[in-house]
C-alpha cells in the first residue's frame, strides 16, 4: 500500500475581507525601497520617515540612565493595563503645568505602547461599522484606521493657503452625519498648527451639533492628536480644544506621548486623556491587544518627567537643533525659488517636518523625458538629486498633489548646503 499522501491542488488561502484589502504603510514601503538603494551604495539624503537618527538626536541621557536603572531594578513584569500609577500621576502633572489640562490619573489617563495603539483603541471605542469619520488630507493614517474599523470616510483635502489645516467651513456641510472628527495639531505631515480662532470655530460647531443631538443620537466625538505639541518654534503656539473650549471635554479624546518630544520613537510610550467611561473602554481594548508600554520604561519615564530641570534643558537644546535644520532647508528652498526654480515651502511652525512643493509637471528632463505626474517627479528627485521625500498622496491627498513632506529628524546640519546645491543642479537641468 502506498502511504504517500497525494497533496491536493493548492487553492488561494482566504483571509478576512478587512485583511485582504488592508494597505500597508506607504511611507514605510517607500523608505524600505530607499534603504535598499542606500545598502547598495547609493548616497541618498533620505528624509522620508518621521523618525530620528539617534546618533544626531539621542535619547535624553538622564532618561536613558533611568531605563537602565529600572531594568536593573527588575521592573520586567506586566504593567497595569492602563499604565503604572506613578507614570499616570507624573503625566497628569506634566499636562497641567504645560498645557493647562486637568485630568485625573486615577481614571482619565491611559498609558500605552506609543500613540498608534491609542489611536486604534480610540477608533474602536468610539466608532461602529458604518459610522462616518471626518479627517483632512494630508494627514497621518486616518484612512487605514477607518478601514480597520469599517467606518465610512469623509475626507477633505486641505489647501496650501490654509497651511493644510482644515477649517470650520470644511466641516460644516457634513456635520449632521458625522460620528468622529479626527484632527492633528501640530500636523503630520505638514508641520503646521491650528490657529486659536481656527480651532475654536471647529470646537463650537461640534458643541452645537451635540446640543442638537441632546442624547437622542450618539455624540459627535473629537479625536485630537497632539503628539508633537512640545515642538513649536519661534512665536508659534500650540492650542488644544479643551483648554480653549472646556465644554468639549467629555467629547474629546487626546492622543499624546513622548515618541517625538523626547526623540524616543523606539521607547514606545504614549498616552490618552478623556472622559473616564471612554478611557475605561480604551483600557480594555489595549489590554486585550496587549499594547502596553514596557514596565521598565514606564518607571523610568515617571522618574525622568519629574526632573523638570533635566526635561527643560533637553527640550531647549532639542528644539534648537530641529529648528536649525528646518530653517536651513526652508531658506534653501526660498533661495531656489528666488532663482526662478519651480519650488516652494511653508515656513516651519512645529513638529519635525517641512512642507515643500515641486511644481514640475510638464517639465522635460535632459534625455527628453517628461515629468507627467507626481510619481515621475518623485523618481526624478531620487535619481538626479539623490533626495528622498514623501509625496502628500501617501497621506491621503490627491495623486496630483505636488506637495511633499521633508522630515528633518535624520538631517546632518552640515550637509544641508550640499543637499540643496545638488537639488538646485538637478532642477536647473529641467526645461519647459
Amino acid at each position: 500500500m502506498n502511504s504517500t499522501l497525494t497533496k491536493p491542488q493548492s487553492a488561494e488561502l482566504a483571509v478576512s475581507k478587512m485583511a485582504e484589502n488592508l494597505i500597508g504603510s506607504e511611507i514605510l514601503k517607500l523608505s524600505g525601497e530607499i534603504n535598499e538603494l542606500i545598502r547598495k551604495g547609493e548616497k541618498i539624503a533620505n528624509y522620508t520617515v518621521g523618525d530620528f537618527n539617534p546618533d544626531i538626536f539621542p535619547l535624553p541621557e538622564e532618561f536613558k540612565k533611568e531605563i537602565i536603572a529600572a531594568y536593573n531594578g527588575n521592573h520586567s513584569n506586566y504593567p497595569p493595563s492602563d499604565g503604572i500609577l506613578a507614570l499616570r500621576e507624573t503625566v497628569a502633572q506634566f499636562l497641567y503645568e504645560r498645557l493647562a489640562l486637568d485630568y485625573s490619573p486615577q481614571n482619565e489617563i491611559l498609558i500605552a505602547g506609543g500613540a498608534r495603539p491609542i489611536i486604534y483603541a480610540a477608533y474602536r471605542a468610539l466608532i461602529d461599522p458604518g459610522d462616518y469619520v471626518f479627517y483632512p488630507a494630508p494627514s497621518w493614517n486616518n484612512n487605514h484606521y477607518i478601514h480597520l474599523t469599517a467606518a465610512k470616510p469623509i475626507m477633505m483635502e486641505a489647501k496650501a493657503e490654509n497651511n493644510f489645516m482644515p477649517t470650520a467651513d470644511d466641516l460644516l456641510p457634513h456635520i449632521g452625519k458625522l460620528n468622529l472628527v479626527s484632527l492633528c495639531s501640530p500636523q503630520n505631515p505638514t508641520g503646521t498648527v491650528f490657529t486659536k480662532d481656527g480651532l475654536e470655530s471647529i470646537c463650537d460647531i461640534i458643541l452645537q451639533e451635540n446640543k442638537r443631538r441632546a442624547g437622542r443620537k450618539k455624540p459627535l466625538y473629537l479625536l485630537y492628536d497632539q503628539v508633537y505639541n512640545q515642538l513649536t518654534y519661534g512665536s508659534v503656539k500650540h492650542f488644544n480644544p479643551v483648554t480653549l473650549c472646556p465644554e468639549i471635554r467629555d467629547y474629546t479624546v487626546f492622543v499624546d506621548g513622548i515618541s517625538k518630544s523626547l526623540a524616543a520613537t523606539g521607547v514606545r510610550i504614549g498616552w490618552s486623556m478623556g472622559n473616564k467611561k471612554i478611557i475605561d473602554k480604551m483600557k480594555s481594548i489595549i489590554g486585550h491587544v496587549g499594547a502596553w508600554a514596557p514596565k521598565a520604561e514606564q518607571v523610568a519615564l515617571a522618574n525622568y518627567l519629574g526632573n523638570r530641570e533635566a526635561v527643560d534643558k533637553f527640550m531647549t537644546d532639542f528644539k534648537n537643533k530641529l529648528s536649525q535644520r528646518l530653517n536651513g532647508f526652508y531658506e534653501g528652498f526660498m533661495d531656489l525659488k528666488k532663482q526662478g526654480l519651480r519650488v516652494d515651502a511653508i515656513e516651519p511652525q512645529a513638529a519635525i517636518y517641512l512642507t515643500v512643493q515641486f511644481n514640475l509637471k510638464g517639465m522635460k528632463t535632459e534625455d527628453g523625458g517628461i515629468l507627467s505626474n507626481t510619481a515621475d517627479i518623485t523618481r526624478y528627485l531620487l535619481q538626479k538629486a539623490k533626495l528622498a521625500l514623501v509625496p502628500f498622496y501617501a497621506f491621503g491627498a490627491s495623486s496630483e498633489s505636488t506637495w511633499y513632506r521633508l522630515s528633518a529628524g535624520t538631517a546632518d546640519l552640515n550637509g544641508i548646503k550640499d543637499v540643496m546645491e545638488r537639488l538646485g543642479s538637478a532642477l536647473g537641468q529641467l526645461k519647459k
